[in-house]
């Protein structure tokens, strides 16, 4: 299996070095690379990736705050000069922690561990009975800051092009963040949060009231697509 991954260092001679140990590493496909922690946590909205080779120190949102960020299925394997981090990168299930100078036989140590890894998880089969935990909390852009939200406080969200306007319990605004719907879709737990229009998600434990094929929201009216009615009905029985 190949697996996807990004480099993300703020020393431009660290980054190339990394670019050439991928690419000359047979299982690993390079899809980004980028100079800060924030431009990789933007990246990974519309494009996530199995592997991050991550340092640590950088500028801004550090590798240790970005770890805490990940999608999901993305795992990370910290590159820096300081050994002061190992303990810490450990606590945030690192899978490898590399002091540079990184060689190239150290390299491949480490991302044979993340092959080992993915092989492992994806040999797992899921358990019929357990639900999976998933995420409790989303971070995401708004502003020129990142702000993290509880999942159990979304209400709805709505799609407008180029941005989304997530819908919180308890708050009048809406916390508007420049993304696709489908990139935000792509990182909500799918028993919870069910796309019922082109333009909408919900989150089904939210809903009280379902009038003529449209989900009450207070004032708010969400039409149910006639494409993805059935599914959705279906959906909820089955919740209920």
């Amino acid at each position: 299996m190949k697996i996807t991954c990004f480099v993300v260092d703020d020393e431009p001679l660290a980054v190339e070095l990394m670019e050439s140990y991928v690419r000359k590493t047979p299982f690993l496909e390079l899809k980004g690379s980028f100079g800060s922690g924030a431009l990789a946590f933007e990246a990974l909205q519309n494009e996530p990736v199995d592997l991050l080779l991550c340092d640590i120190q950088m500028p801004g949102l550090t590798g240790m705050e970005l770890s805490r960020m990940l999608p999901e299925r993305t795992r990370i394997i910290f590159t820096t000069a300081f050994s002061d981090y190992a303990l810490e990168g450990f606590k945030v299930q690192a899978l490898d922690y590399l002091l540079k100078p990184i060689s190239y036989d150290d390299f491949l140590s480490a991302v044979r561990k993340a092959q080992q890894w993915f092989e492992m998880a994806a040999a797992v089969p899921a358990s019929p009975t357990a639900a999976p935990a998933g995420p409790r909390t989303l971070f995401v852009k708004t502003d020129y800051r990142l702000q993290q939200i509880d999942l159990d406080d979304i209400l709805y969200i709505e799609g407008m092009k180029d941005y989304v306007k997530i819908h919180l319990e308890g708050l009048q605004d809406p916390v508007v963040s420049l993304m696709s719907l489908k990139s935000l879709e792509e990182r909500l737990p799918t028993d919870r949060f069910f796309r019922v229009a082109k333009s909408y998600i919900v989150q089904i434990p939210k809903i009280r009231v379902i009038e003529k094929n449209r989900i009450v929201f207070g004032d708010t009216r969400i039409p149910i697509s006639e494409q993805v009615r059935d599914a959705f009905f279906r959906h909820i029985s089955l919740l209920g």
